[in-house]
């Protein structure tokens, strides 16, 4: 069965995107059979795979409305296969934003992309979800079906509180809706080892939350903020490029860590006793309330 993991963070342009994209050719890269999935309405995951959103004849929007499955609506990234990175998109486009006023009257509406994957599993060794930066019914449905969250964030202070929110948004899924739902790792983006208070925060996010950070550090690249223009992730727009050997690098690291799918919890299994987020509000707090004081640093770099 398939590694299911949102990549989420309710603060926006941090990354989400970028990670998403490029970690499902990563991981395509070295051998694993990948689907992604676009929970954000602006389809920019669709469009960063090479999918023209517009010309979507099934999206998400369908699937979780219930009136096509995944595996009728899912495409293949064409243009990547030829450089080895090729994976599934369940896409989307601008029909996703009536989604969620569509199914608030529907039952189990925070459940049914969970519902929707049961039948695809099987076919992938990982499913990656790329949601919105809000709390939404999207964000949710992303977060029920999912085994884990992996945390793109800057190492900046107003990125630290926005992982104090997500912590806490976390929590309240696992406590009601998902009970195996765990933080699988935060992954330093945009790193850039020049800025001290990056080097700061990066070093306060080790001591606090140990092996819930990732080794792979994925620094700020413009090729990979070129490649989107392009409809190419990173690691197919320049495969050289710094950004996207860290993403490779990134996906490797990701195959040595997790456990085979079979030790993961079903997120549709029955509650265990044990809470299993791994990352507490109040040390998300803490490193944040610690950069709040080495915020100077950041006006010192900047007038300098």
């Amino acid at each position: 069965m398939a590694k299911i993991f949102c990549i989420a963070n309710q603060k926006g342009g941090v990354g989400k995107t970028t990670t998403t994209v490029n970690l499902a050719a990563g991981l395509a890269k070295v051998g694993q059979r990948v689907l992604m999935i676009d929970l954000d309405p602006q389809g920019n995951a669709t469009m960063g795979s090479g999918i023209d959103k517009r010309q979507l004849e099934l999206s998400v929007y369908d699937v979780l409305l219930e009136s096509a499955t995944v595996a009728e609506a899912r495409v293949k990234a064409e243009k990547l296969e030829a450089a080895g990175c090729g994976y599934d998109i369940l896409g989307a486009n601008r029909e996703l934003a009536g989604a969620e006023v569509e199914m608030v009257a529907l039952d189990r509406r925070e459940k049914r992309l969970r519902t929707a994957l049961a039948s695809v599993g099987a076919e992938y060794d990982f499913i990656l979800i790329d949601c919105p930066p809000s709390l939404s019914l999207l964000t949710l449905n992303g977060l029920c079906a999912a085994h884990g969250v992996i945390v793109p964030m800057q190492c900046e202070y107003f990125a630290l509180e926005g992982l104090t929110d997500l912590v806490n948004t976390i929590k309240q899924v696992h406590a009601n809706l998902n009970k195996n739902l765990q933080i699988i790792g935060l992954l330093r983006v945009m790193f850039d080892p020049r800025i001290t208070l990056q080097q700061q925060v990066s070093d306060q996010l080790k001591a606090h939350f140990g092996d819930k950070v990732f080794d792979t550090v994925i620094p700020r690249n413009v090729r990979l903020a070129e490649a989107p223009s392009y409809g190419l992730p990173g690691v197919v727009f320049d495969p050289s490029a710094k950004g996207s050997v860290a993403f490779v690098a990134f996906a490797k690291e990701l195959v040595e860590k997790m456990p085979p799918a079979s030790a993961l919890q079903s997120p549709s299994a029955p509650p265990d006793d044990g809470p299993v987020v791994g990352v507490s509000t109040a040390s998300a707090a803490g490193v944040a309330d610690k950069a709040s004081g080495v915020q100077p640093a950041v006006q010192n770099h900047n007038g300098g």
